[in-house]
């Protein structure tokens, strides 16, 4: 985005064709008009301006955003993958149908509250609530892909069956106009929690993502990891992993963060030694953590903060700790890998300089601690992005040639609007899987049947969490994923003696571990096409790598004082026994051991295997069998070890 800026193109047009042919022309500037019109209301509704005054009710509000919005992801994603280059005459009509339906239904939202129409109403009405279903149908499709289609399209369906369905499957059953009605003008589908916190919380730190990028600091953040790690052991895959956990934390798009890093990292991974197959999953295990590193963790942490009606800020802290841990697997695991095998680091002189890249771009450290502060310190979680975006968008305007100062502001709106329209499409589709779920009463009923198939075994109906995280969340998005299972699993979890915020994060995690699992492992198929290897082959590999990471929300929904639930002296004590057990199970995994410097041997690694899994458990005897199986290997390992023989002594005996 950087090269963007500087660029000599006078036409934002051109511009934007560069990133994109399927837009230009019409389709462009539609895109433009409709975006920059969607944040100015957005912004208008955030804080209260009522320009010109205007300012609907929260109902009426949503469905402008969708119908701002949705246009925006019909016409700038195809409807097949022929259609790439151009945008044809049924996008046009996909994209006016969801604006008319959306605005009449803004316009008639007294109707629509107090008339009882999500229940019963006039004919016309309930046709275009049809239709509404039909086109946030189709936008999931196109936004998220056929399989995500399928599910949403099913549960749509789903109150019109369900009451022929077996056991606790069976719920309450509606006709086709009372479904219709019910998810278009319902306030739990459609319109429901996931759309609303995209409307009232998460756009802001969109723009503040995209505003960052454009003035430099994705260009920064890759310096900076560059500048610290470069030149270490291994320091291309250590770049990779903090550049990645840097990007990822602002964007929380795993296949994104893959794109725009990996383009960077995985090539100079492969020459300093790295085989394709290794650097493609360490850049895809990378990636996959942004969705839970803060601060900004993504549209599912704003979605879980809602769902559990606590501050964000709350979820942040939560995360903090398991995701510093995801990383920290994911640079022992590599320098290991790299120690066994040898890799060395990147000469000094083609690094950056960490005092230059600081003193270029200390206004990003900045801007992030202050959106923490202010997240932190006060309670205007929507309002807090916005105001460090004014900060960004001013260095981005400094650093514009003159004669090119709306060059950002067009791409901030431009990216700013497809990446919303991206996400209003998905949400649509998914908040009809809730809607139904809550609308039949079926997802009640599915968290009381899990708990009793787990016969009240805290551990077996954590493996049940996990398997059914890891299941949906192959053909879901993390978000989509989060969403249908803390309506169903979430429940079932808390009854079973859990905390609420690591159940909710529990699940979080595995969902977002599918990325990097075959079969469907999408974050290590995008970064094997970057790397130019076999899909399959860079899936295994990254699963493999991040073998610790499956671990892992095991650790923190087992040991709260992982996610700062308890005292200072418990989580300092939880995280430093964390840390000693990813050590020890990264020494296993790598068959390498720091303390002797050497290659494990195959007992040794056993031993540590043990050892790691037993710091595992919150429990005193556990950790003492951890600590045991340390000080075996360690000290077998020194008592054996060969002795150097001095080379005076050596030639005096010859």
């Amino acid at each position: 985005m950087q090269s963007e800026l500087t660029t000599d193109n006078t036409s934002a047009t051109k511009l934007w064709k560069q990133e994109g042919a399927r837009l230009s022309g019409p389709a462009w500037f539609a895109t433009f008009a409709l975006s920059a019109v969607g944040l100015m209301i957005i912004i208008n509704q955030v804080f209260n301006l009522q320009l010109f005054g205007f300012r609907p009710i929260s109902t009426s509000y949503y469905y402008i955003v969708i119908g701002l919005f949705m246009p925006v992801a019909f016409l700038s994603t195809p409807m097949r993958e022929a259609d790439s280059s151009q945008v044809h005459w049924y996008d046009w009509v996909f994209a006016a149908a969801a604006f008319g339906v959306c605005m009449y239904f803004a316009a008639h939202t007294n109707e629509i509250l107090f008339r009882g129409w999500e229940f019963q109403a006039p004919m016309p009405v309930v046709v275009l609530s049809g239709l509404l279903v039909l086109l946030s149908l189709e936008a999931v499709r196109r936004c998220a892909g056929l399989p995500l289609f399928i599910i949403c399209a099913v549960f749509a369906t789903f109150p019109l069956y369900t009451g022929h369905m077996p056991g606790f499957l069976w719920g309450v059953q509606l006709s086709l106009s009372e479904t219709m009605l019910s998810h278009s003008l319902g306030v739990e589908s459609i319109i429901g929690i996931p759309m609303r916190v995209v409307a009232d919380l998460l756009i802001g730190f969109i723009v503040f993502g995209v505003a960052l990028t454009v003035s430099g600091g994705g260009v920064f953040f890759m310096d900076l990891a560059s500048a610290l790690m470069g030149h270490a052991r291994g320091g291309p895959a250590k770049v990779a992993i903090l550049s990645s956990g840097f990007f990822g934390s602002l964007s929380g798009s795993v296949i994104s963060n893959v794109i725009s890093t990996g383009s960077m990292t995985i090539p100079t991974m492969k020459r300093c030694g790295y085989p394709a197959t290794y650097a493609g999953a360490v850049e895809s295990c990378a990636s996959t953590g942004g969705a839970l590193m803060p601060p900004v963790m993504g549209s599912v942490a704003f979605v879980m903060a809602s769902f559990m009606n606590v501050p964000y800020a709350d979820i942040m802290v939560a995360a903090t700790v398991p995701a510093l841990l995801f990383y920290l697997v994911l640079l022992i695991q590599t320098d290991c890998y790299a120690a066994r095998n040898g890799l060395k680091g990147l000469p000094k002189d083609q690094l950056p300089k960490l005092f230059l890249v600081l003193r270029s771009g200390w206004i990003f450290l900045i801007s992030l601690a202050a959106l923490v502060f202010l997240l932190l310190a006060t309670n205007a979680e929507a309002k807090a992005p916005f105001y460090i975006t004014v900060l960004l968008i001013i260095t981005a305007l400094i650093r514009a040639k003159r004669q090119h100062l709306l060059r950002p502001i067009i791409i901030l709106i431009m990216e700013a609007g497809t990446t919303i329209a991206l996400l209003v499409g998905v949400l649509a589709g998914v908040g009809m899987v809730v809607g139904s779920l809550a609308i039949t009463g079926v997802g009640n009923a599915f968290s009381r049947e899990l708990v009793q198939y787990a016969g009240g075994n805290p551990y077996l109906l954590l493996l049940f969490g996990a398997l059914t995280s890891f299941i949906l969340g192959m053909g879901m998005t993390v978000s989509a994923c989060y969403i249908f299972l803390a309506v169903v699993l979430a429940p079932a979890l808390v009854e079973g003696g859990f905390s609420v915020m690591a159940s909710h994060l529990f699940i979080l995690y595995w969902a977002m571990l599918s990325y990097i699992t075959p079969p469907v492992a999408m974050a290590a198929v995008a970064a094997s096409s970057i790397a130019k290897a076999p899909a399959m082959k860079t899936g295994m590999t990254a699963m493999r790598l991040g073998a610790i990471l499956f671990i892992l929300p095991f650790l923190f929904v087992l040991n709260p004082n992982l996610i700062l639930q308890g005292s200072a002296v418990e989580g300092a004590l939880a995280v430093s026994t964390a840390i000693l057990s990813i050590l020890m199970l990264a020494a296993a995994s790598e068959r390498y051991i720091y303390g002797l410097s050497r290659k494990a041997k195959a007992w040794e690694a056993l031993v540590l295997l043990f050892g790691g899994l037993c710091l595992l458990a919150p429990e005193t005897l556990s950790d003492l069998a951890g600590l045991a199986s340390l000080v075996l290997v360690l000290g077998v390992g020194f008592l054996t070890r060969p002795v150097a023989v001095p080379a005076a002594s050596s030639q005096k005996g010859e």
